[in-house]
């Protein structure tokens, strides 16, 4: 498939993803939004951190972050999650766009060993964004990463944890280069949801190891 080399192009293409088919709440599976995912996505591009690169997106869920960078020219794209129906899903859609530059593995991200080399992690873990939810997931993510001497990564946060993650972030020696702000967009989807939408301060974590 021909690269996208706009970003309204990118934006476009993205909208077509398909949403988690079964969204488990204990996941916190919430798929991010084209117009999020391809502004993130778009910014790491010009920052040089997606073609030509090897991508990886830990909590990939239907796959966006990894088929937005395939789309943008990325060398290898491969997205891993626990569910093992968002992964045939984001199977399914990379094979209908044709791309060949993109692989999905089925596993908890906890326990994944890449057999590459690593240039940019993409993540947008549960960040805790319900009152029950774990806390500190997003946190395993970023462990995580670090494990995989990846060179940056690009990580989602709750807003309201700001302090925290910048002073965890310099306690890990994790130069933090950049912070984006976004409005998340929570839909109802699970059954104690009393709202149609809520929007969720986040931030994404720009880091280079």
């Amino acid at each position: 498939m021909k690269k996208i080399t706009r970003k309204k192009h990118l934006e476009m293409k993205l909208q077509s993803v398909p949403y988690h088919p079964n969204p488990d709440v204990t996941l916190e599976q919430y798929t991010t939004p084209s117009v999020i995912a391809s502004d993130l996505l778009w910014n790491a591009y010009g920052l040089g951190d997606v073609e030509g690169k090897n991508i990886l997106d830990l909590g990939c869920g239907t796959g966006i972050f990894a088929i937005a960078s395939s789309l943008l020219g990325a060398s290898l794209s491969v997205g891993v999650d626990i569910d093992g129906k968002s992964i045939d899903v984001a199977k399914e859609f990379s094979q209908k766009l044709k791309l060949d530059n993109i692989s999905f593995v089925c596993g908890d991200v906890c326990d994944y060993n890449a057999d590459f080399k690593i240039d940019t992690v993409f993540q947008n873990p549960p960040f805790g964004s319900q009152k029950n939810a774990k806390k500190g997931q997003d946190i395993k993510f970023v462990k995580k990463a670090c494990e995989l001497n990846a060179d940056v990564l690009y990580s989602f946060h709750m807003a309201s944890s700001e302090e925290f993650l910048i002073n965890y972030y310099n306690d890990n020696n994790l130069e933090i280069s950049h912070l984006f702000r976004y409005k998340f967009p929570i839909p109802k989807i699970y059954d104690f949801h009393t709202k149609e939408k809520a929007d969720v301060d986040v931030i994404v974590i720009r880091a280079i190891f």
